[in-house]
């Protein structure tokens, strides 16, 4: 979707971003506002947790999501997501120092799985250019800090994930905003356009951001990280059901990678639980 609405629909990248968290946002806010125990936790946060949640807003939504859109509109999307790919590798490397979460060997190992069959599934010409590598290196190292501050933020569980969501996307969506409108001006969006990002704030971003900070409640930030490499796999699948790209013999290997990686990722001690 975010494809079509840079090709099909010629969205600058900054702007297309911005009003789709500007959207979310919004939505969420209507959320909270209609449930009294999430609309007054809002008013019990301190000073300190608000900066947090505001700097998270503006690494993960602003920085990563925007070098996402220009790394998508410059550069093939496999090239790009080769790239995030990283993502898990980075996490458990840093997640000691930053968050006192060591990783297991395990963890580990399964990290550097989840890369080498990305790797193999985004195997031959992938079109780099210097924008979209840049803005796409910029995205991972976002991404993974986003991971890491993101579980920091919400595993004390004191606030409920709805609210770490609209706080910091809207801090997100409002940077996106300025920084798109300043450099690209105002949009111009079809109807169909309005329709595929009105689809991606609700679905991919207000629905999926909000379960994104409720696993950090539950799972390390690695955990999260390679569980949300998953994308390749789901990608190929989607991609073979609905526009009859049949996945190729490597391409099946690097989803088999992907999956074991992920899988041993996040099986790290036997007390890790996940409530629902």
């Amino acid at each position: 979707m975010i494809r079509w609405g840079l090709d099909d629909e010629h969205l600058e990248p900054l702007t297309f971003a911005g009003v789709r968290y500007l959207l979310a946002s919004l939505f969420l806010v209507g959320m909270v506002g209609a449930t009294p125990r999430a609309c007054g936790s809002l008013s019990g946060i301190g000073r300190a947790r608000w900066g947090h949640l505001v700097l998270l807003g503006l690494i993960f939504a602003a920085v990563a999501q925007g070098a996402q859109f220009v790394a998508i509109d410059s550069q093939p999307a496999a090239t790009s997501s080769l790239i995030l790919s990283l993502t898990p590798l980075l996490v458990a490397g840093f997640s000691t120092f930053a968050l006192g979460e060591s990783p297991t060997t395990r963890q580990v190992a399964g990290a550097l799985l989840i890369v080498l069959g990305a790797v193999v599934y985004f195997s031959g010409d992938l079109g780099f250019t210097v924008i979209g590598l840049i803005a796409a290196l910029v995205g991972l190292v976002a991404n993974a800090a986003g991971a890491m501050m993101g579980r920091a933020v919400n595993r004390d569980r004191a606030l409920s994930p709805m609210v770490v969501t609209v706080v910091s996307m809207s801090a997100g969506a409002a940077a996106l905003m300025i920084v798109g409108l300043a450099i690209e001006g105002l949009p111009s969006i079809s109807g169909r356009a309005w329709l595929i990002i009105v689809w991606l704030a609700v679905a991919n971003t207000a629905w999926a951001f909000t379960l994104w900070n409720r696993s950090l409640q539950q799972l390390s930030a690695t955990e999260s990280a390679a569980i949300n490499n998953t994308m390749l796999i789901q990608i190929g699948l989607l991609a073979w059901l609905f526009l009859d790209e049949t996945p190729g013999p490597l391409d099946i290997v690097g989803m088999v990678a992907v999956s074991v990686g992920v899988y041993l990722a996040q099986r790290p001690r036997v007390e890790t639980s996940v409530e629902l």
